[in-house]
């Protein structure tokens, strides 16, 4: 007759408890970083946003170099920087949303009250020089102001956003000392350009 023997389990290896508390501060240390940098800096605006907004800029480059008038060609950048503007909202809410991220808390608010003077300026200079007959000297303006926006609101965001402005600022300058006719093209390299790059920057490096 045979012999029943106990199964019983094998003897589990040793851990080594400090590697085990390593992990676990190692874990702690990343958390508190990235809850760190989510309370410091806006990382909501949407780099696939800006991308699109720079093929809209693309797109009224070419309509506004078919208008005839002053009243059409600035009507018609109106109505491109409306559209722009519910687009960055959109897509910079669905990202806030994705990330779990106050619009208009923390960072947020603070981005988007440094983002609202330049603009509000450029509006009313807007009305200024288009009554004045000076719409030629528009592109520039709106290049310059927009790059002032985005360089403050910026120091609430990641790297990449002040450094755009610097770029919307020197191709506003630039367009300020050039010809009248090539204000188009101006408008098409920075809101169209710009935006697209840094936008590209944006998304793969800081997650869409």
């Amino acid at each position: 007759m045979a012999n029943i023997h106990p199964i019983r389990p094998l003897p589990q290896e040793p851990t080594d408890p400090s590697l085990d508390l390593s992990a676990r501060a190692m874990d702690n240390l990343r958390f508190i970083r990235e809850t760190m940098e989510r309370a410091g800096s806006f990382t909501a605006l949407s780099g696939w946003g800006l991308v699109v907004i720079g093929v809209a800029g693309l797109l009224a480059s070419w309509l506004a170099g078919r208008q005839h008038t002053a009243e059409d060609w600035v009507a018609l950048w109106m109505v491109s920087a409306v559209v722009c503007v519910l687009i960055g909202l959109l897509t910079t809410a669905m990202k806030a949303r994705g990330a779990r991220m106050g619009l208009l808390t923390g960072p947020g608010r603070k981005f988007a009250l440094s983002l609202a003077p330049p603009m509000v300026a450029g509006a009313i200079l807007t009305v200024v020089l288009y009554r004045a007959g000076l719409s030629t000297g528009l592109p520039g303006l709106w290049l310059m102001l927009y790059g002032a926006g985005i360089i403050t609101a910026g120091a609430f965001s990641v790297r990449a956003v002040p450094l755009m402005g610097v770029f919307f600022m020197i191709a506003g300058t630039v367009a300020l000392f050039s010809p009248a006719s090539w204000g188009n093209m101006w408008m098409a390299a920075g809101f169209g350009g710009l935006h697209i790059v840094f936008g590209t920057l944006i998304a793969r490096r800081h997650g869409g």
